[in-house]
């Protein structure tokens, strides 16, 4: 998802990500809450990095090539 002009990153909303969707959250400057638009997701940043950090264990292998398959 592009991101609209220069300046500081958006944030992706972690619960939306974990489900494989890529929404961005929007920021209330008065309160320094992030809200998405499309769960109920709500934080501060402190929250999103720590929910952004869940995510990368779903994702933690993902360059590691795996060669060799015993299931049985």
């Amino acid at each position: 998802m592009a991101q609209l002009g220069k300046g500081k990153l958006n944030y992706r909303c972690p619960s939306c990500f974990m489900r494989d969707l890529d929404i961005d959250m929007f920021l209330d400057k008065d309160t320094g809450i992030y809200s998405c638009i499309r769960c109920q997701f709500r934080g501060d940043e402190a929250k999103i990095l720590e929910w952004n950090e869940k995510v990368r264990e779903r994702y933690g292998a993902m360059y590691e090539r795996f060669t060799k398959f015993d299931f049985d």
